[in-house]
């Protein structure tokens, strides 16, 4: 089962299932590094239609391990799309009303032009020889996107942690193109806490001698323990030390008493251990590394002398931001310094802060808190643009 899960995402990489767009030499992407991407592809997900005045486009940007199959069966894990909790018909992004897009992001392993894919200079797999992508980078990619689709501007932006620094990106880079605007759980920039856990993931991938210094694939080989363990690392930051002694406290596994070995003796080691080899079948090594890399990188008040609230000087976008009591990976504190810098912008902006012991993933789960302040800001902004049927 594992091997043709692997097999099935090898061949997403490259040929995915989803819907996809080809630039050709002629639309070339232009990095942050100062390097083009050319030809460059996007694959992408849509749900809904598009009204006929243009004007109920939802673009929902992903997490570092996300995909464009947001509210749809993934393709390599058969597994319901990761935020089919909030979209589809007659839910609080409701796809009879909203045209929802969602695109892999530019360096992802699902379709996207990433590590995974081919060099068309070499063919073959462009593994390390990727230029290094940011936000930045993947906002231009997704607007050449929307571009694509002949859509001018969105109603809405709405992503989590990653996904929510793609949407203070796009509403920093692009205002006129967007309406509303929902980061959650997310931060202005990267903190060194964030980089450090980052970094060891990405040592514990490059460690494993089936990474093959990124060349893996030609090799025919997976740094599946490199990478477990990278994702073991992560999903501790994910959760909350409440929601984890809540679920696991020191239960034993399947076991009576202590082994006095180094076998799961503990249910959180277990499922630690679960999350890690099932994250393998579905996921890039290289693009592990490429995604926390522009999630080190984004720190959009550096890209504005240093003040975070030039970069949203004149907007006239309508921000929600949304954070976590229990999230320590994106803490209150920094959804509030952007609504300070929004406030100091002079910008429409409103902020929730939901009580939950569930952590930073709590903006993937069922949160009926957060599910009502994301409907009641919609419904609003419909209502002031006029779009009454979505009122």
């Amino acid at each position: 089962m594992a091997a043709e899960r692997a097999r099935i995402a090898n061949n997403e990489a490259t040929e995915p299932s989803s819907k996809v767009v080809r630039f050709g030499a002629d639309m070339p992407l232009k990095l942050d590094s100062g390097k083009v991407l050319s030809p460059f592809q996007i694959a992408y997900q849509t749900y809904g239609e598009l009204n006929s005045a243009r004007s109920n486009a939802v673009l929902i940007c992903h997490a570092l391990t996300g995909d464009q199959h947001v509210a749809s069966n993934n393709p390599v894990t058969g597994k319901p799309g990761w935020w089919e909790v909030l979209i589809g018909p007659g839910k609080v992004i409701d796809t009879n009303r909203f045209f929802v897009i969602c695109s892999n992001v530019i360096g992802g392993c699902l379709g996207s032009t990433g590590p995974a894919t081919i060099n068309p200079q070499t063919g073959k797999p462009w593994g390390l020889d990727m230029p290094i992508v940011t936000i930045g980078d993947m906002v231009r990619a997704q607007v050449m996107l929307v571009d694509h689709l002949g859509i001018d501007r969105l109603f809405s932006v709405i992503g989590g942690s990653m996904g929510g620094m793609q949407v203070l990106q796009w509403a920093s880079a692009y205002p006129e193109r967007v309406h509303t605007a929902l980061p959650i759980a997310t931060g202005a920039r990267h903190s060194s806490q964030n980089i450090a856990f980052h970094e060891v993931g990405r040592q514990a991938v490059m460690a494993d001698p089936d990474w093959r210094g990124g060349r893996y694939i030609e090799a025919g080989t997976r740094p599946e323990k490199g990478l477990a363990v990278a994702r073991m690392a992560a999903h501790i930051t994910y959760l909350s030390e409440a929601a984890l002694h809540r679920k696991f406290g020191r239960n034993l596994q399947d076991r009576a008493a202590l082994t006095f070995g180094f076998d799961a003796d503990f249910q959180i080691e277990s499922y630690l251990r679960h999350q890690g080899m099932s994250f393998v079948d579905r996921f890039d090594a290289n693009s592990y590394l490429y995604m926390t890399r522009a999630m080190d990188y984004f720190d959009l008040a550096a890209d504005h002398g240093g003040r975070l609230a030039d970069a949203f000087r004149g907007t006239s976008t309508r921000f929600c931001l949304v954070s976590f009591t229990s999230d320590w990976l994106f803490p209150t504190e920094e959804s509030r310094s952007i609504v300070h810098a929004l406030n100091a912008a002079g910008a429409s902006v409103s902020f929730v802060e939901i009580e939950t012991d569930r952590g930073h993933d709590a903006f993937l789960l069922d949160e009926p808190e957060l599910f009502s302040a994301i409907d009641g800001f919609l419904r609003s902004a419909a209502r002031a643009r006029g779009l009454e049927e979505l009122a």
